[in-house]
């Protein structure tokens, strides 16, 4: 090989390493220009804000486009005026990033970026008046971003490959991170936190949106989940039933009988099996009586009523005869084996609070966040959609537990109301030829919550939401995920 040959094929070489691939979407390149994309279009183009969009755009800018042809900056800012922006009252369009499309390639001159080229794919909604946005569009684009001066500006754009698209919410909504941001905005969910179970393991985890105003929600976000603290108390019984250390229908006044009642026969008829299947007679909280006290309002096992009480009532008969917290049996038989690191009925010096998102009215107004110091049984479990959905996994699976006691846990216990059932802890829903789902949910003020697991084939889903009205996302993600067994549930549940 001649001298000229080396120099050749090393100047290749190197030339090949400068441009050998796409930005990674760590390096600090691809957060910058897709910052830039952010401010030109979320803060430019979809609120037709011309000065935030001119601030981005080179003196020399050119665009270029398969349909309406080639416009230079001054044409194209005075069309964009009298044009998608001349009544943005009755009319909008919206540019939405198609989610993991962008590719960024950086440009070298002298050993140093100067530019970079961005390709990507993104949709256009068309909104009018006061009815709902509808997809209309999708094309490919190509950005040229040049460094003047120390600032990135757009220098070329050539959008392309321009077509009608009109897709299901699948596609548009729930596969694409900003759709939902948007559509989460648009509902006023603060945040959204989603776990997919799919074939028996948790599959996807998301999280949207804000924990704290200003604050973006981590992937490791803590919620308080409500009432969704109910199945992993029941959980820990049922795990001590597996271990022979605890009995399903043993009463419980051997342990503990509440003051309130121990003038009332009825409490010797307390057990595990009433309490998990919510027929203790109990109201759901003692303070909504009139006089704050616990009393029976009907017989033990003769009817369904939901109750918090029962709940407590077995974490102190527990707690008495175990001599340990509920906190201390929970992370002993759930939290540490399922690797629940971010789960817990109190609130302590490891909380990370910076990870808690705060409870929020349908105002927008922010509730004092709960930091219980002893467990509540019932209520306030903080925890992760990554560790809840691995608790609902293990669930499905009967994990740790022995077999007959999971039939127990799944038996239809009693019933309340057409196909639904509670059984162990968990509500039971009869989707016919033997299929069912199990089901919780959580309610409290800035919490809305469910967890639905369908064991014969191995989905579910976990939806966390830090709102009064969070529930009214419930349906159209549970539609979308579960499919047709989702559809059962929701129309189980809305006869």
């Amino acid at each position: 090989m001649t001298k000229s040959s080396r120099l050749t094929l090393l100047f290749f070489i190197l030339f090949m390493s400068i441009i050998q691939a796409q930005t990674e979407k760590t390096d600090p390149l691809y957060t910058t220009i897709m910052a830039k994309d952010s401010l030109f279009f979320s803060a430019g183009y979809n609120t037709c804000n011309i000065q935030q969009m001119e601030s981005l755009l080179s003196d020399k800018f050119e665009f270029y486009h398969d349909k309406g042809g080639f416009e230079d900056r001054k044409n194209f800012i005075i069309d964009f005026k009298n044009g998608l922006c001349k009544s943005p009252e009755t009319y909008q369009i919206k540019r939405v990033l198609v989610d993991k499309s962008t590719e960024i390639y950086p440009m070298y001159k002298d050993g140093k970026i100067y530019a970079a080229i961005q390709n990507g794919n993104h949709l256009f909604y068309e909104k009018m008046g006061n009815h709902a946005e509808k997809l209309v569009g999708e094309a490919k684009f190509t950005h040229l971003w040049i460094l003047e001066n120390a600032e990135w500006k757009l220098r070329n754009s050539l959008s392309f490959n321009h077509h009608p698209k009109q897709t299901t919410d699948s596609e548009t909504m729930f596969d694409n991170d900003q759709s939902m941001q948007s559509w989460l905005k648009e509902n006023d969910i603060p945040a959204l936190g989603l776990g997919i179970i799919e074939d028996g393991k948790l599959k996807k985890v998301k999280v949207f949106g804000e924990i704290k105003k200003g604050i973006p929600a981590p992937p490791n976000a803590l919620f308080n989940v409500a009432s969704l603290t109910k199945p992993v108390t029941a959980m820990v019984v049922l795990r001590l039933v597996s271990l022979g250390k605890w009995q399903l229908d043993e009463p419980l006044d051997t342990y503990w009988i509440d003051p309130d009642i121990s003038n009332d026969p009825k409490h010797k008829k307390l057990t595990t099996r009433i309490i998990l299947t919510h027929q203790t007679g109990f109201p759901n909280w003692r303070w909504m009586n009139t006089d704050k006290k616990l009393n029976f309002q009907f017989d033990p096992g003769t009817r369904y009523q939901y109750s918090g009480e029962g709940f407590e009532y077995l974490r102190k008969a527990m707690e008495k005869k175990f001599g340990k917290t509920l906190e201390q049996l929970a992370q002993e038989l759930i939290f540490q084996p399922l690797k629940m690191k971010d789960s817990s009925y109190i609130w302590d010096k490891s909380t990370d609070e910076s990870r808690f998102a705060i409870g929020y009215d349908k105002d927008g107004k922010a509730y004092p966040t709960e930091k219980n110091k002893t467990a509540n049984a019932a209520d306030d479990l903080h925890t992760t959609i990554t560790d809840y959905g691995n608790f609902m996994v293990s669930v499905m699976k009967g994990q740790k537990m022995e077999p007959k006691v999971f039939q127990e846990m799944i038996r239809k216990q009693v019933k309340t109301k057409e196909n639904k059932y509670f059984g162990l802890g968990f509500e039971i829903y009869d989707l016919g030829n033997g299929d069912y789902a199990l089901s919780h949910s959580g309610a409290d003020r800035g919490t809305q919550c469910i967890a639905i697991v369908l064991p014969d084939s191995g989905k579910g889903i976990v939806i966390f939401t830090n709102v009064d009205d969070g529930y009214k996302v419930y349906e159209k993600l549970v539609l979308h995920y579960l499919g047709k067994q989702g559809k059962k549930i929701v129309d189980i549940e809305t006869r």
